[in-house]
């Protein structure tokens, strides 16, 4: 499979100046062709790039590489949008409605490069063309990036970008795939608020101490932003992604265990299917910052990724009624959960803590759809 690593690169000032006026150059170059794209409705890479290759050349200064790039991300932008919209608009009424827009990039967007343009010495340096020519520049990379890099084949083009006045590279690198095993049991994991993560075999991941630590940040950022000096907004532009790397942080260790559980059991792992949670459910005004502050897609591709690469099995199920129905006898009813943290089956009166209750009705959902489980090999 392939992960994207990102390695920060370690440039003097000058180096820095050459590189940021050369991404400047390139998506100023990218707006040009877009708006040439726009105008005659051609968004085929080839026939695009035979129409606006010698002027992107001489109105902006770039090598013959990088024009072919800046083309290339320019009809690659407009073919992502065609697809959006063909799922968008699935019985469009009229034309309109699949109609294009025009299509910006910002002027620090991010620069591709590939192998005409980027080189590698080891670990240690990078080189990359520039307006000005070459630049060898150092990498910092960190120790687990060392590990998954050390001998791998990087592939493809890699992206620039630049965050806060600092270089990284985004390089794409191919990992082995384990092959899956037949699994003989399933490990049901419900995902929620209150508890990030719960599994069918009774372990829960609380999230009190992190809606403790988002509560405290809003608290902070609204006290900032009421002071308004110059010192607060400083503060609130160096904190400014400090909770989405707490959550990614927190999201890479609940899934690590998770996999690595469900491998040491032989099992797969069921998870419920949550895509567009967000617009089927509606909660008070009070509880919408708890509802849409979580990452959960991001937990959910931490989770098959890392499964992918450790050949554990993963099945989605439907989340419907797997925290109203009693794993013991099968009823269904509002009723069974009458507090949030409390099951209590009223045909049965089967009781447990609720999370864990929907996490074995994924498991005995995952079951059914995979019918070779339970069979040891």
């Amino acid at each position: 499979m392939l992960i994207t690593t990102k390695i920060k690169l370690m440039l003097e000032q000058e180096h820095h100046d050459k590189l940021l006026e050369t991404m400047k150059q390139y998506n100023a170059a990218c707006n040009y062709i877009s708006g040439f794209a726009f105008e005659q409705s051609q968004y085929n890479r080839i026939k695009l790039q035979k129409l606006v290759y010698y002027d992107v050349r001489d109105k902006f200064h770039l090598s013959s590489q990088m024009t072919i790039l800046a083309v290339r991300k320019v009809a690659d932008a407009y073919i992502a949008g065609k697809a959006k919209k063909k799922k968008e608009y699935k019985k469009p009424k009229s034309k309109k409605n699949v109609e294009k827009t025009l299509i910006s990039f910002r002027e620090t967007g991010a620069m591709s490069y590939d192998a005409r343009t980027l080189s590698f010495t080891g670990l240690e340096l990078a080189s990359i063309l520039t307006l000005d020519g070459r630049i060898k520049v150092p990498m910092k990379i960190s120790p687990y990036h060392q590990g998954v890099m050390q001998g791998k084949n990087i592939r493809g083009q890699a992206d620039l970008i630049w965050h806060d006045g600092v270089f990284y590279l985004l390089l794409v690198v191919e990992l082995p795939e384990n092959e899956p095993y037949i699994p003989i049991d399933a490990l049901g994991v419900d995902l929620g608020i209150k508890n990030i993560a719960a599994d069918s075999m009774g372990e829960s991941h609380s999230g009190d101490a992190v809606n403790a630590v988002r509560h405290r940040n809003a608290k902070l950022r609204a006290k900032l932003q009421a002071k308004g000096t110059k010192s607060a907004k400083r503060l609130l532009a160096r904190r400014r992604r400090k909770e989405a790397r707490f959550s990614r942080d927190v999201n890479h260790c609940i899934s690590k265990h998770m996999v690595e559980k469900a491998k040491r059991h032989r099992s797969l792992l069921a998870l419920e299917d949550l895509t567009g949670i967000r617009e089927r459910i509606t909660v008070r005004k009070a509880q919408r910052r708890n509802q849409h502050a979580w990452a959960f897609a991001q937990l959910r591709s931490y989770i098959e990724y890392k499964a992918l690469i450790a050949g554990v099995p993963v099945v989605l199920v439907d989340p419907r009624n797997t925290s109203r129905e009693c794993p013991q006898c099968g009823h269904i009813a509002k009723e069974n959960r009458k507090t949030r943290d409390w099951f209590c089956c009223q045909a049965c009166e089967y009781a447990a803590p609720a999370d864990n209750v929907a996490a074995l009705n994924i498991r005995s959902r995952a079951l059914v759809s995979v019918p070779n489980v339970g069979v040891a090999i």
